[in-house]
């Protein structure tokens, strides 16, 4: 087709996506643009061909990261389309799983902030194993299992060593709980946790839940986009509209 020959230079793709021509250089050396044919004169010779593949890289760099987006890019052009496509769904793949550890945290807030027991502790000195496993109703093997796979770190009691649980440890041993029951592993468990240390507080938790939640939904759509260029461009049409950067 002679829109698809009509020639370019690499000002016009660096224009195009906002970068210097030395990147669009650094592109087709990479194999993220396609081979460039090159004039008698050295100087390499772009077409619309390669200006498709330019709007997909960054496409899919919005919503997959520029890692995946140029080993996608380099697997096209290497005549590799099962290792792009694996790399694709690799990446649905992750986001699925944030997603449900995500759902996992707000399940396991929304279950703790919905019980309202008094912990009978003192401030000064705490609870012991055997009363927060009374309190909760599981065994104290359990909470000593929980504490050495790391989900769990109540303070010792100088001298005798024995466990003192304060509020915040029983929290989060029910919250252990809670997800056990429901059969979610340690390593989920474990980012419940660390998002509610680090938050400091439910409603903090609660609102880094529905921020990161969002997150997710702007990423969905954005490897959405990105998999109709890419699917574009393996067809040989034209990009669908939509930003360059």
């Amino acid at each position: 087709m002679s829109g698809e020959r009509a020639k370019l230079r690499p000002v016009d793709l660096a224009r195009l996506a906002g970068v210097s021509t030395q990147q669009i250089r650094n592109y087709a050396d990479a194999g993220i643009l396609p081979p460039a044919p090159r004039t008698a004169a050295g100087y390499r010779r772009f077409d619309a061909r390669h200006r498709r593949a330019l709007v997909t890289y960054r496409a899919l760099a919005r919503g997959y990261g520029w890692d995946t987006a140029r080993s996608v890019m380099q697997a096209v052009h290497a005549g590799d389309l099962p290792t792009a496509l694996a790399l694709v769904d690799a990446a649905h793949a992750a986001l699925h799983e944030q997603r449900l550890s995500l759902r996992a945290a707000g399940e396991a807030l929304e279950a703790v902030a919905g019980q309202t027991p008094e912990i009978p502790a003192s401030p000064r000195s705490g609870m012991r194993v055997g009363e927060v496993a009374a309190h909760l109703g599981v065994r104290a093997s359990a909470l000593r299992v929980w504490e050495s796979a790391g989900l769990l770190t109540p303070k010792r009691e100088p001298g005798t060593g024995y466990r003192r649980f304060g509020p915040d440890d029983v929290r989060d041993a029910r919250m252990v709980d809670m997800l056990r029951r429901s059969h979610y592993p340690f390593p989920q468990i474990r980012l419940v946790l660390d998002d509610l240390r680090r938050t400091g507080g439910r409603d903090a938790l609660r609102a880094a839940i529905e921020q990161r939640r969002a997150e997710l939904t702007r990423r969905a759509t954005a490897m959405l986009e990105g998999s109709s260029h890419l699917h574009d461009y393996l067809e040989g049409g034209e990009p669908p509209p939509g930003p360059s950067r």
